[in-house]
């Protein structure tokens, strides 16, 4: 599981309430995180908004794909894909479209189309999250 310093939209002063509340990695985030309740008062305890809980969530839940990592964390971001929520709200195209234009700003490869799809599938099944 990522560590919570990947998350991009979240300041650091809820960088360090959050690890003094032992949350050190995206995973642990997500799992207590996991209710309304649990989100309400998780950003009770670091004086944080539920907005800004949901937000870390979204960013949360997209850096757990499969195969994920760094490098296809800033493809994203130079894609405007900064959460989970993001990537719902596009079509496969203009996923794979978004995501070779970030490529060649950064001058790598794109994903492979199996990559796409499989974190395109992977963010359905956890829509719900």
């Amino acid at each position: 599981m990522p560590p919570i310093t990947e998350l991009t939209r979240i300041e650091p002063i809820h960088l360090q309430r959050l690890s003094h509340q032992g949350v050190f990695t995206t995973g642990l985030l997500l799992e207590v995180s996991e209710t309304g309740a649990r989100r309400q008062a998780l950003a009770d305890q670091v004086q944080a908004s539920l907005n800004d809980m949901l937000a870390w969530r979204d960013e949360a839940l997209m850096l757990n794909l499969a195969g994920f990592g760094a490098a296809e964390h800033e493809a994203f971001r130079l894609a405007g894909i900064e959460g989970l929520g993001a990537l719902l709200a596009i079509d496969l195209g203009t996923f794979r479209a978004a995501l070779a234009r970030a490529a060649q700003q950064l001058q790598a490869e794109p994903p492979s189309d199996l990559m796409l799809e499989t974190w395109w599938e992977q963010a359905r099944t956890l829509e719900d999250e």
